[in-house]
């Protein structure tokens, strides 16, 4: 009986004070949060799709020496999917920040997504690499991405308030877990162009 008072007494502040029916749940909705998960889990597939059965010759292939071999743009993935997940991390130690949005929208996210002629704004922190084998920096890929899905399946946290400065301009903490994952699929196409060349080893 006493908690029902309380809770009857809190309806009545909230109404006289004016909060009642402003405050809201601001986290991702069940659309936003599907289709985000949905991006990081088929990216990561084609991911490992794409370097799937490659031998050793196949992985450390280049056709110039100026050309990364598959090999290497794993090790790039991997260090650029850490690196990105870092930008995230310290884009939500911020306070939200409410207000007039100056952000991209979500329509200018997809257009730049879809283009594959188009560079992604992404210019993460560059550190040393700790991985020798594609083996080790793959598994290390992995890792983080199931930390980006695990997160993105659970987080309540503002991601719509948080923001990450790009050199493009500004995009929301959501906005920036989709962006990661196209990111991914840049990725893919490189591996696969690589495998495309005339020189690709058939072993």
């Amino acid at each position: 009986m006493l908690q029902r008072t309380k809770g009857r007494f809190l309806l009545t502040l909230l109404v006289i004070t004016g909060l009642a029916g402003t405050l809201k749940n601001s986290t991702l909705t069940k659309t936003e949060r599907k289709l985000a998960v949905t991006e990081l889990k088929e990216t990561k597939e084609e991911i490992l799709q794409s370097i799937k059965g490659l031998s050793k010759a196949q992985l450390a292939y280049k056709s110039t020496t100026t050309h990364r071999s598959i090999k290497e743009t794993i090790t790039d993935l991997a260090l650029t999917e850490k690196n990105l997940w870092n930008m995230l991390g310290t884009a939500m130690q911020h306070q939200a920040v409410t207000g007039p949005r100056h952000a991209m929208t979500d329509e200018d996210l997809s257009s730049l997504v879809n283009n594959p002629g188009q560079a992604i704004p992404l210019s993460p922190s560059r550190s040393k690499a700790a991985w020798k084998t594609a083996a080790g920096a793959l598994s290390a890929f992995k890792d983080v991405r199931t930390d980006h899905i695990r997160y993105t399946k659970s987080t309540t946290e503002d991601l719509r308030n948080h923001f990450i400065q790009l050199p493009a301009g500004q995009i929301d903490a959501y906005q920036f877990i989709r962006l990661v994952a196209a990111h991914s699929s840049r990725f893919v196409q490189q591996i696969n162009d690589i495998k495309q060349e005339p020189g690709f080893p058939k072993h």
